[in-house]
């Protein structure tokens, strides 16, 4: 698959040069190289925010490459020790005060994580746009305040949770600052939106996102990143069942 390096992209799409529009391919490339990482380690505050009242927790998340990820809930006390463990196209619960795992799996994988705006399906579909998508440049937008390309983005195979998006690619940094996500019959299902970019070894970070689930009146999930490292060693039990039920 075609890579871009980090380093190249301001060569590659100068910000003074707008005569030429780069290719879609280019720009999901280079995207994918902004999103994609060997190992990463992070803790992260979420937000459930809906008409009724507003719910955090606080969570610590590994991951390796874009097939194997954990999570565990730090907050609230409740929900101290529950964790989560995608492997491949597998996804695992384990809830302490059941003391069970359960595999996510079927309709549940369309349920909110914590019941919130970000699906357990979104969870799986960290994957390789370029790989998953082929897209069209629209043209150049700003959204919050920021210089993008717009692409129209449609699955190779509609069997993904959003057959087609729109996405604004900064035109500086590579980073979708806001993605529109459709079902298959046209139906906007979400809009995703990345914001305060920040320099993390080296690379550019989104340390805010917010999905708001269009099909949700007045319900919205905000992502905070409070420390991120990229490139550590982890422990490969992590990545198993065993670590699940691990105290």
């Amino acid at each position: 698959m075609k890579r871009i390096a980090l380093v190249a992209l301001a060569f590659i799409f100068p910000s003074s040069a707008r005569a030429t529009t780069p290719s879609a391919d280019d720009l999901l490339a280079a995207m994918d190289e902004v999103l994609q990482f060997d190992t990463r380690t992070s803790t992260a505050t979420m937000q459930v925010i809906d008409a009724r009242h507003t719910r955090s927790y606080k969570m610590k998340t590994y991951a390796r490459g874009q097939e194997d990820a954990a999570i565990v809930y730090l907050e609230p006390a409740r929900e101290k020790g529950t964790k989560m463990l995608k492997k491949d196209d597998n996804l695992w619960l384990y809830m302490p005060r059941a003391e069970r795992v359960q595999k996510i799996s079927g309709h549940m994988l369309r349920q909110g994580m914590m019941g919130s705006d970000m699906s357990y399906e979104d969870m799986l579909d960290a994957a390789d746009f370029e790989e998953m998508y082929e897209a069209e440049v629209l043209g150049e937008e700003e959204t919050a305040g920021r210089a993008c390309w717009k692409l129209e983005a449609k699955a190779r195979d509609e069997s993904v949770s959003y057959p087609r998006r729109l996405i604004w690619i900064d035109e500086e940094n590579m980073m979708p600052l806001r993605q529109e996500l459709f079902a298959l019959s046209g139906m906007l299902l979400k809009v995703w939106e990345m914001s305060d970019i920040e320099m993390i070894s080296g690379r550019p970070v989104a340390t805010r996102m917010e999905i708001a689930d269009q099909l949700k009146q007045g319900s919205k999930t905000v992502f905070r990143l409070e420390e991120v490292s990229f490139g550590v060693e982890l422990e490969s039990e992590i990545f198993s069942r065993r670590w699940l039920e691990r105290k």
